[in-house]
């Protein structure tokens, strides 16, 4: 009883393995008995990052200049499952890439996902995963009762990545089948935001604005702070809504989920749709005037007051600590 195998989809930035594949990879090689990574491009410069975090064998996909990751991915998986020698599981992580595989294989083996999964665990022969619903108020387990392959989207931070001390996982090639029409579409041009200190959804401390700051002039007291203690700036929804700052910065449901060591939270009241993003964070900060503000039922630390005197005092004093 119990997973034979489970393949994790792997990405990779200019760094190496992304995060988020190796915390799947944590988590997997407690689940079953053989954890592999399926891939596109050369995997020789991450091989040892994956074995170290459980892979055994990475199936590396030759990539074809501009076309599109997630076709010529779901296509090679199919295929691998057809003859048998694909996986039980297939994990990936609820990023651009990672849903864009996911729907397409849903799509060519005719199995649903299991989307917005913050945990695994074994039941029997089948994987169950846990789902946050009702605006994360409450979890649910839900699993797949019939036999084939199970498809599941995790949301990235669920789990610790760790290393295991494997030695570099074997590299092997997958071959990609017939794409059909979805072969002609081709990546024309990328945009990639400009952005300074560490990534919003990786950074040790976050700092986000939120409605409480009126305006967005004001919302340059939440990057000096950000900047002044190292960390990444991030906001509500309201503020993205209202056209602030980028998508990009969004804490929530949502947005990104985040598990810094310490999250400030400045004039965010806590609506549901936030504390899913960032409920999981080791220490939490909150200052919001209003003291019935939800916010104040999951900080560590609260301070009422008004964030426009609260911020200024507090930048003064890191900045004349240097």
């Amino acid at each position: 009883m119990g997973i034979s195998k489970i393949w994790v989809f792997g990405e990779a930035t200019e760094a190496g393995a992304s995060v988020g594949t190796l915390e799947l990879l944590t988590k997997a090689r407690t689940l079953a008995d053989t954890v592999e990574v399926v891939m596109v491009g050369d995997a020789s410069a991450v091989a040892g990052d994956l074995g170290a975090h459980g892979a055994t064998t990475v199936h590396t996909i030759a990539d074809a200049d501009g076309a599109l990751p997630g076709a010529r991915v779901a296509s090679a998986i199919a295929g691998a499952l057809e003859a048998g020698t694909g996986p039980d599981v297939l994990l990936a992580a609820t990023s651009y890439d990672g849903r864009d595989v996911a729907g397409r294989l849903s799509a060519k083996v005719d199995r649903p996902v299991l989307t917005n999964v913050v945990d695994l665990v074994v039941d029997g022969d089948r994987l169950l995963g846990s789902e946050p619903v009702f605006g994360g108020t409450t979890d649910v387990m839900a699993g797949f009762t019939d036999a084939g392959l199970a498809i599941f989207l995790v949301r990235p931070k669920s789990f610790a990545a760790e290393e295991s001390g494997g030695a570099p996982a074997t590299v092997s090639e997958l071959v990609v089948g017939d794409l059909g029409n979805t072969g002609a579409a081709v990546v024309k041009d990328r945009f990639v935001e400009e952005t300074s200190g560490p990534k919003l959804d990786e950074a040790a401390v976050v700092v986000s604005g939120g409605r409480g700051l009126g305006e967005a002039e004001k919302y340059e007291m939440i990057e000096t702070l950000a900047g002044l203690v190292r960390g990444a700036p991030g906001a509500s929804r309201a503020v993205v809504d209202a056209g602030w700052v980028p998508y990009s910065y969004q804490v929530g449901q949502t947005g990104k989920v985040v598990k810094p060591t310490v999250y400030v939270a400045c004039g965010i009241s806590g609506a549901t749709q936030h504390l899913v993003g960032m409920k999981g964070s080791a220490n939490i900060i909150a200052i919001n005037k209003d003291e019935e503000a939800p916010i104040f039922g999951i900080a560590d630390l609260g301070i009422v007051g008004d964030v426009h005197k609260v911020l200024p005092k507090l930048i003064e004093a890191l900045q004349a600590r240097g």
